[in-house]
């Protein structure tokens, strides 16, 4: 019977965005070849494993996988650890066989997407369980690396988060900035008019009371509660009264998360998923066959 862990599944368009992202990323490496898997004979085999160093949230394994098949579409995989599943410190998650300079060439593309990814992975399913029981949901930002969004976003799932809009074409978020150019929270209201067909959703930000009040006067649907003190946000949520999805945003800690979740707000905001995140540890080890 087939090991379930042994090949990765995913969504067709994730899986378009994961052949965008490892094609660049062995370019960016490789370039005109390596120098220094060249050294080993061509028709050498290899065995590897991938260990993690540290207790993580796997993700990152259809990236993984995508680099090694890249260079060796005959490489042999087993996934002792599968996507989205927690992983203890030392744990074998990965053992790979094939061409040993394929290995060798895609050893650090993989790692670099394993280490990434596990790591928003690991870190929003730690603000996901400091919430638990509350009705807040853990939601993600724009604040992504450059190039590699999709991908941040989609590890933001696996952690059990919620992603916000992937980017400027596809849904409205009204900021302070375009409150002032506009005119006013009711006059930029009354213009989203124009383009709601066209967004999965419209949001305002607002910095108080009087703008919260205004803003769902004015009819607003969803609304970002910027940097605003706890007793000030539970007032927002009894003013609200349910009538639109509150959001919180700005300077949120995971010390001060559960407090945050308890006002009652229905979605908290963290850029610090996909912008302030240390790598988890991975590495790989590699055995010569013949």
């Amino acid at each position: 019977m087939k090991n379930p862990c042994e090949t990765v599944m995913t969504p067709p368009s994730i899986a378009a965005q994961v052949h965008q992202d490892v094609a660049r990323a062995l370019q960016e490496d490789l370039g005109s070849g390596d120098l220094t898997a060249a050294l080993v004979p061509a028709a050498r085999r290899a065995k590897a494993r991938i260990l993690a160093r540290e207790a993580a949230v796997i993700c990152g394994a259809p990236w993984a996988e995508a680099a090694l098949r890249a260079l060796d579409p005959a490489v042999q995989l087993t996934w002792h650890v599968a996507e989205g599943q927690r992983c203890a410190a030392d744990q074998v998650v990965l053992e790979i066989e094939g061409e040993a300079r394929a290995l060798l060439s895609a050893e650090r593309t993989a790692l670099n997407f394993l280490q990434l990814l596990s790591a928003v992975a690991t870190k929003t399913a730690t603000y996901v369980e400091a919430v638990k029981g509350t009705r807040a949901a853990i939601v993600d930002t724009r604040k992504t690396i450059p190039g590699l969004r999709l991908a941040q976003k989609y590890a933001v799932g696996v952690g059990g988060g919620v992603n916000h809009r992937i980017g400027l074409f596809d849904a409205v978020l009204i900021k302070e900035n375009h409150i002032a150019a506009a005119g006013g929270v009711a006059a930029v209201l009354r213009a989203t008019e124009a383009v709601a067909a066209q967004a999965a959703f419209i949001e305002i930000e607002v910095e108080t009371l009087a703008q919260l009040r205004e803003a769902l006067d004015a009819g607003a649907k969803m609304v970002l509660l910027d940097n605003m003190p706890l007793p000030t946000l539970r007032e927002a949520v009894q003013l609200n009264a349910g009538r639109a999805i509150l959001e919180i945003s700005g300077g949120v800690t995971l010390d001060g998360l559960r407090a945050l979740a308890e006002t009652g707000v229905d979605r908290i905001s963290i850029g610090g998923l996909t912008k302030d995140v240390k790598a988890t540890d991975f590495s790989m080890r590699i055995q010569e066959l013949a």
